[in-house]
């Protein structure tokens, strides 16, 4: 059976629409740590997991994300493991119009991108994952108080990501319109949009859910370290 380009979104994103920031070889791929934890294999194989111990820098951790759960061996340590779920826009909504203003957000703004993202804990954000592209912002008072992105590039898809608001600005719909900036400029890209989500985060679930999202499957991620 043929697999789906999202049943192994990294390794797609690492071959095709990220291959810029990809290290690695033909079966084990990885980003640089300051760009995103996110580590691949071309397949999920205990041979992988070896191979990627012997590429991949002492000082950093990694990220594997898949479709089922699996056992790690154990030459790594788990740190945390998170549960979620891959939503797609296949057939988006009758979205409106995006009515604030978006700041395109730029090397500049790091520092706050950095800070937000830490303390609302969208996912990963590094000191460079802003390479990825595509990052609008909300300011108030020179504050960055929201944001969203793209991450992954994984040929014809494209990964709605880091959508967060500080708690203080939460209720004002920022989060709603960045997503729709979000799709406008996907379906102008000719790109599918897809996401991934905490399957807890019932919130965001449903905000997801009425701009056309749906839950193609679960999946599962493993936030992990060389054992000593």
């Amino acid at each position: 059976m043929t697999k789906h380009i999202l049943d192994n979104p990294v390794w797609n994103a690492l071959i095709s629409g990220n291959s810029h920031l990809s290290h690695g070889d033909d079966e084990v791929k990885y980003f640089n740590k300051h760009v995103s934890p996110f580590v691949a294999f071309k397949e999920n194989t205990a041979d992988h997991f070896r191979l990627l111990y012997e590429l991949l820098p002492n000082d950093r951790p990694a990220l594997f994300v898949t479709p089922l759960e699996v056992e790690i061996p154990g030459q790594w340590k788990v740190l945390n493991f998170v549960k979620g779920l891959q939503m797609v826009c296949d057939s988006p909504a009758a979205i409106g119009e995006v009515q604030l203003k978006l700041t395109p957000l730029t090397i500049d703004h790091v520092p706050q991108m950095v800070a937000l993202a830490k303390l609302t804990n969208p996912g990963p954000f590094e000191s460079r994952t802003i390479e990825f592209g595509h990052y609008f912002g909300v300011f108030e008072n020179d504050k960055l108080v929201a944001m969203a992105g793209q991450r992954m590039h994984a040929f014809d898809y494209a990964e709605v990501s880091a959508v967060c608001t500080h708690p203080d600005y939460t209720g004002k719909g920022y989060a709603k319109q960045l997503l729709l900036h979000q799709l406008h400029r996907l379906k102008g890209m000719s790109a599918i949009p897809f996401l991934h989500v905490r399957v807890e985060n019932k919130r965001a679930i449903n905000v997801y859910e009425r701009l056309g999202f749906s839950t193609r499957r679960e999946v599962y991620f493993y936030f992990m370290r060389k054992a000593e």
